[in-house]
């Protein structure tokens, strides 16, 4: 019988002084879910303790299981990877790029060269950025009060773009878009179409948009690391009610044990619990690089107090599939190139390994996002991980 005592002491490390109030981690393997566990508390001077069924603000995350409902649609004739998106929705027909601001202070834009795609909306290669990482955006959502996505306001996908479709990479509201298409194509919104595709037939009974009241006593606290390295309680502003739209790049709450099941679904080629929800081709695709030879590049902070400025494994190379950071070199001790990952900006994580069949699941609930404390903390995670499965 496997012992998983290395990951409990880790995550258990991790809760001593002020590294992180609370901790859940989840694990699978080919055999099923091998480790799933809480430590410290879901509030800082609370008294309610971290458990496996603790509800966590996923942030990003929720853009995996957005891009499996888009690739549903694919599947189903109802969305093409390739074809203009402006079909499905008119605005992305002519979007006009953000070139910066002139000497007045006026914002320079000009009509975009090349075409938005769904492919290049999954791949974050369509143009779209986030104020988060990008200070002329930034500047532009300021002077010209546009919503964030996260307000559910459909104006938010009305952004400019910060450079031409193809171009480059760089991180955005892609997937709240792309989220937006499945809504339009399908006649249904997205906490719907979630619902009766993907969390029901797999049985993820804790993931959703819409806060429900029985999650109250269970939501864990996000907290603000100051300059001391102290923590202190974020107040999130809750979700709208009666939203335009769902977004689908970051809306979702859920738990370690849901999203876990999400992995395995797509660690088995898209079947887990009895349902499928992808065909394998599909899934084998996903994980592919779709992003030909741009690459991956580092996010600098044009927010301090939302984001460090972040690269996940310096020096690699790394590519995007549809809706998946792809590392391109072994990780000694961790996983295997070619593994899927990524994160939400409250310092949530998770890869899928698919060459060792191996899945895991990181909750904090830390802002900045790429917390060092917590990277550190994913680190020795997944080294234990590993050392664990053997």
């Amino acid at each position: 019988m496997r012992t998983t005592a290395l990951i409990d002491r880790v995550l258990a490390d991790a809760i001593t002084g002020t590294k992180v109030a609370g901790v859940v981690g989840a694990v699978a393997d080919a055999s099923g879910a091998i480790y799933n566990n809480g430590f410290g508390l879901r509030s800082l001077g609370g008294v309610h303790r971290m458990t496996t069924d603790t509800v966590f603000r996923i942030a990003s995350m929720t853009k995996a299981i957005t891009g499996a409902a888009c690739m549903q649609m694919v599947e189903r004739g109802k969305l093409d990877l390739d074809r203009p998106a402006g079909e499905i929705l008119p605005f992305l027909a002519e979007p006009k790029v953000l070139l910066g601001y002139d000497g007045r202070g006026n914002p320079v834009l000009r009509a975009a060269r090349g075409v938005v795609t769904l492919r290049k909306l999954l791949t974050h290669t369509a143009g779209f950025v986030y104020d988060t990482w990008n200070e002329d955006m930034n500047r532009f959502a300021t002077d010209t009060a546009l919503p964030a996505a996260r307000t559910g306001k459909l104006a938010a996908l009305h952004a400019p773009l910060g450079f031409d479709p193809g171009e480059r990479w760089e991180y955005g509201i892609n997937i709240d878009i792309a989220g937006r298409m499945v809504e339009v194509a399908s006649g249904l919104d997205l906490e719907t179409y979630m619902r009766r595709y993907l969390f029901d037939p797999l049985g993820m009974k804790d993931t959703g948009f819409v806060l429900r009241p029985e999650w109250e006593g269970r939501l864990a606290t996000v907290h603000s690391r100051g300059a001391d390295g102290g923590l202190t309680p974020f107040e999130v502003a809750k979700p709208a009610e009666n939203p335009e739209f769902y977004a689908g790049g970051g809306g979702l709450f859920s738990t370690a044990q849901d999203y876990l099941i999400f992995l395995q679904a797509l660690m088995h080629g898209g079947s887990f619990n009895g349902a499928r929800i992808l065909q394998p081709d599909t899934v084998a695709s996903m994980g592919q690089n779709h992003m030909g030879a741009l690459n991956v590049l580092p996010m600098i902070s044009a927010k301090p107090a939302m984001s460090n400025d972040v690269e996940l494994f310096p020096g690699m190379d790394k590519k995007w599939g549809l809706s998946f950071l792809i590392n391109t070199q072994d990780v000694p001790g961790r996983r295997s190139a070619g593994s899927l990952a990524w994160a939400g900006i409250n310092n949530t994580y998770y890869w899928l390994d698919p060459k060792k069949k191996v899945a895991g699941v990181l909750m904090t609930q830390v802002l900045p996002f790429g917390d060092k404390t917590v990277l550190d903390l994913l680190d020795r995670f997944e080294e234990a991980v590993y050392q664990t499965i053997g």
